[in-house]
């Protein structure tokens, strides 16, 4: 062998080695710990699913950050890392292509692809399907399909029921362990469904304004009406058509609160707001938890009934 051709190897080994390092220093790297499994989640709901399923014997690592808003997340190495070595990878098809893109290259066997469980409803379900309003934002989050089916608790606890299964394939072991905390949790989001059936029967209205379209489930699930500001991208500008358009209709409608989300600027509610003589008020799609909360998927589901309940004026 040629001196330079040991050179190169020696650097090529420097940097695998390099690499491996920043894949475990990020503190989510898979085989870590030994004795529990490496779940890689792609985003907060499957993240509290992964963790109230698997208990003390999974090591949940969360790609989205607290705060962040999760549609655009781009992957460092360190992440590319994660999903490499995991032992199991759940993510949302068509939600985040940069998940996409990591689970198709290096994702195998180990990918959950919750839309498996679950197939998406298109976009316009639950709401208005407005004549050439569909946005930038619907193309690119799998073609007109809504990902937010974790809205509906009945359908997430049916992706509970699967990802046990699957965790229990993982580590057999604990199996029965999986399958019985799925249950439980199933026991919880049937609660949180008979809370919202009764607490939505008898409303004065039934649409919801919504600076988002993201609670079509919600909407289809409690016979609600979604009044989408913006498509499934929340950072896309309505334009002023758009604008005027859902400024008629929430007049016709009497609307009095215009809902707009956690991880977003409030003025495109406030624009719709003004004109209608409506208040604005927080209805989070869950899709990520702020920096420091101390909430989870059931009490945030909670305080949107309640917001829900305020500005519906239900009884």
């Amino acid at each position: 062998m040629s001196n330079r051709t040991a050179r190169v190897l020696a650097a090529a080994t420097a940097l695998l080695a390099l690499g491996a390092g920043a894949g475990c220093s990020t503190g989510g790297a898979a085989g870590a710990d030994p004795q529990r499994v490496d779940v890689v989640a792609a985003f907060y709901p499957l993240q509290f699913l992964a963790e109230r399923i698997g208990g003390d014997a999974v090591r949940v690592t969360n790609l989205a950050k607290p705060g962040a808003e999760p549609h655009d997340l781009e992957l460092n190495a360190g992440q590319v890392g994660q999903v490499t070595e995991a032992e199991l990878i759940v993510y949302l098809k068509g939600f985040q292509p940069a998940v996409d893109d990591a689970v198709e290259q290096n994702g195998g066997d180990r990918a959950f692809d919750v839309t498996s469980v679950q197939p998406l409803l298109d976009a316009n379900a639950g709401g208005h399907n407005h004549e050439g309003e569909k946005e930038s934002g619907e193309e690119q989050h799998g073609g007109g399909k809504d990902p937010h089916v974790w809205l509906d608790p009945t359908r997430l606890a049916g992706i509970g029921d699967q990802l046990a299964q699957r965790l229990g394939r993982a580590d057999p072991d604990h199996a029965a362990d999986y399958t019985a905390r799925a249950a439980a949790l199933r026991a919880d989001l049937t609660t949180l469904d008979t809370e919202f059936s009764q607490g939505l029967k008898t409303c004065q209205r039934r649409e919801i304004v919504t600076s988002h379209t993201a609670f079509g489930y919600l909407a289809d699930r409690y016979q609600l009406e979604q009044v989408g500001i913006t498509g499934l991208s929340p950072d896309v500008e309505p334009s002023p058509q758009r604008l005027a358009q859902v400024i008629e209709e929430a007049k016709a409608h009497r609307t009095t609160t215009i809902f707009f989300e956690t991880l977003v600027s409030p003025k495109v509610a406030e624009t719709i707001a003004g004109p209608v003589g409506a208040r604005t008020a927080v209805l989070d799609p869950i899709e990520g938890l702020a920096a420091g909360s101390g909430a989870d998927y059931l009490s945030v589901m909670r305080t949107n009934l309640q917001a829900l309940r305020t500005g519906l004026s239900c009884s």
